[in-house]
């Protein structure tokens, strides 16, 4: 029986102590049709000395420098021949029959452009972990949250959330995309660097008419915050500027016209939060990505292909403001703020 071809593309950087501990479980994946590649982003460590000397079998592709994540992935598939890519983390565990289920689900509807695997926290497999628990959501201001995670909350996996469904974007951690579609897409937005790049590529998909899924019968564990921790300056400016440029590029002029300044309002409320808090450093980074966010604005933003749909009424997007129902009404959970999805 054919099986599409899959490779599971790790991006790494000085992430020698990952790929030792979790590379092993990728490499045990049951699907027949599948390989396994590293793409080194310039690592200073002696990882690429460490994959050639343990795991012969890994395809090895070394980028010329660190190029971020978005930059780093697009470099490194131009160079992988496949059906289907896996863009997986470097501290990612996964389970033996992790791929075929979302291959199955892929393959059943072709235009489902990318899916990702229920992810669990590593350090506690009874919870959801924060990058993409059971499928991406967003609100209609940009804020991001998950089926099992709201902002900070991470809830217990109790198996409320195991139905596959259509979500609004795919964890990066561990996302599964039709090659033709990536590249379809021109990949993931190098400005970006890294953060959020993952929930434009699908907003992207979606606007050309392409679907995005979580496939909860595929299970796997994230370590999460391996490579920029939470709470760390340079994390927090990349989040609040790629997310006005995501809102800038996707959404339609006349709305991003409005919902942009708004969103300015709001990440100046959670900047002076900050500060009150005594985390002068968490302003900073706002107030960065606000200038950067406009220096963008001016002087790099390129115009994008013409989409088939200029509507945003698509699968995991939220109509209501995220942080009022959180912070006001004290809805902690997802299925508190959505209802039973």
């Amino acid at each position: 029986m054919f099986k599409p071809s899959v490779a599971v593309v790790i991006l790494n950087w000085n992430g020698k102590k990952f790929l030792e501990k979790f590379l092993p479980s990728v490499i045990k994946a049951t699907y027949s049709n599948f390989k396994v590649v590293v793409a080194d982003n310039a690592s200073t460590d002696d990882s690429v000395t460490f994959l050639q000397q343990q795991f012969p079998s890994v395809e090895i592709i070394i980028n010329p420098s660190n190029e971020g994540f978005a930059k780093g992935y697009n470099t490194a598939l131009k160079q992988v021949k496949t059906d289907y890519y896996v863009l997986l983390n470097s501290d990612v565990e996964v389970t033996r029959g992790w791929i075929e289920p979302v291959i199955e689900l892929m393959e059943s509807d072709k235009k489902i452009g990318a899916c990702q695997p229920k992810l669990l926290s590593f350090n506690d497999k009874s919870e959801f972990e924060y990058a993409g628990a059971s499928g991406g959501w967003i609100d209609s201001f940009g804020y991001p949250f998950t089926r099992g995670r709201v902002f900070d909350d991470c809830e217990k996996d109790l198996g409320q959330y195991d139905n596959a469904a259509p979500c609004f974007w795919a964890t990066g951690a561990a996302m599964f995309v039709r090659a033709d579609v990536y590249h379809e897409m021109n990949g993931l937005d190098e400005y970006f660097f890294a953060h959020q790049e993952e929930i434009d590529l699908c907003w992207r998909m979606q606007l050309f008419g392409y679907k995005v899924y979580v496939q909860p019968k595929s299970v796997v564990y994230h370590v999460g915050g391996g490579t920029l921790p939470k709470g760390n300056s340079r994390k927090v400016f990349l989040n609040f500027r790629n997310n006005l440029i995501m809102l800038a590029k996707n959404l339609p002029f006349w709305k991003a016209c409005w919902k942009v300044p708004v969103r300015f309002g709001l990440d100046a409320v959670a900047a002076w939060k900050g500060l009150l808090a005594g985390d002068g450093q968490y302003l900073m980074a706002i107030a960065k990505s606000h200038m950067a966010f406009v220096y963008w604005l001016f002087f790099i933003k390129r115009t994008t292909p013409k989409p088939k749909s200029t509507s945003n009424n698509f699968s995991g997007w939220y109509h209501g403001l995220l942080i009022w129902d959180y912070f006001f009404k004290n809805k902690k959970t997802f299925k508190e703020i959505i209802g039973a999805k």
